[in-house]
This record gives structure tokens, C-alpha cells and sequence, in this order.
């Protein structure tokens, strides 16, 4: 089932059982993909963003609302960490299942081999691989770090 009719399903059952956090989150979700559908048209293509793009989408949202908790936590305010956490679980049904640590090393290591990635210049041609190949499925912040770590050690 594609991405968009999952958000349509999830949505109306939510209004059903009348849960408003997470219809409120659906909604979010579903007005931030249509903004990036309408900033992606051209003159010879209406067609939405891709799936993949739906999902880099995803993880950004849950890297803002990670932020926004922290700074909540940070100025004494949980009752507003709190919302923003509920609405990352949301947020990630929708998502594929995150990679472990070992698993990132291991795609790290394998497009590092695939590419010929020799040095720290081509960091940027690796992680371009990955969020190629892994879209949603991995934390770009620890692979850069995995990537680093590799691409050091090989010099």
C-alpha cells in the first residue's frame, strides 16, 4: 500500500475513534507532502513526490519535533516534550523499521566498497548513495559519523 493511501486510512480511523492527536498528526503529515508535491510541479510534470521523498519528509519531521522536546525538557516544559514525543510515535508507524548500529556499519562499509570511496572527499558521494539506497531506514547522523570513522581510517 502506498504511503499516501496508508495516511487517507490512518486518518479516517482516527476520526472514528474520534483520537485527536493523532488525527491532528495525520493531518500535518498529509499537508507537509502536499506542500512538497505543490513545490515539486512543473510545466511537464503534476505528478506527487516519490514515496522515498515521502519518507526523507517523514524523518525530518521527527528530527524537528526531536529538537523541539529537547529544548521543551531543557526550559522545564514536559507537558510540551511530552506532546511533541507522542507525535514522533505517530510519525514513525509510518516509517520503515530503523536500522541497527551493526546493520549501518555494514551498508556503510558495502557502498564505501561498491563506490571505490577512498578518502574523506568522498563523504559527500557516500552519504548521497545512502540516503539513496536507505531512505527511512537509517539515522544520517550516525552513518555520517560510521562514514567519517571508514573513510579516516582508510588514509
Amino acid at each position: 500500500m502506498e504511503l499516501r493511501d496508508r495516511f487517507s486510512e490512518q486518518m479516517k480511523e482516527a476520526m472514528r475513534a474520534k483520537n485527536a492527536l493523532r488525527l491532528s498528526t495525520i493531518r500535518m503529515i498529509m499537508a507537509a507532502v502536499k506542500d512538497r508535491d505543490i513545490a515539486g510541479r512543473t510545466e511537464e510534470s503534476r505528478e506527487g513526490v516519490s514515496d522515498d521523498d515521502i519518507l526523507t519528509l517523514l524523518a525530518k519531521m521527527i528530527k524537528q519535533r526531536e529538537e523541539s522536546a529537547a529544548s521543551y525538557d531543557t526550559g522545564n516544559r514536559p507537558e510540551l516534550a511530552a506532546g511533541e514525543r507522542e507525535e514522533i510515535k505517530i510519525i514513525r508507524e509510518f516509517m520503515p523499521a530503523q536500522m541497527s548500529d551493526e546493520e549501518t556499519q555494514n551498508a556503510v562499509r558495502d557502498v564505501i566498497n561498491k563506490i571505490g570511496a577512498g578518502s574523506l572527499k568522498d563523504m559527500g558521494k557516500v552519504m548521497g548513495a545512502l540516503k539513496t539506497l536507505y531512505p527511512g531506514q537509517m539515522d544520517f547522523g550516525r552513518a555520517g559519523a560510521a562514514v567519517k570513522e571508514l573513510l579516516s581510517a582508510a588514509n
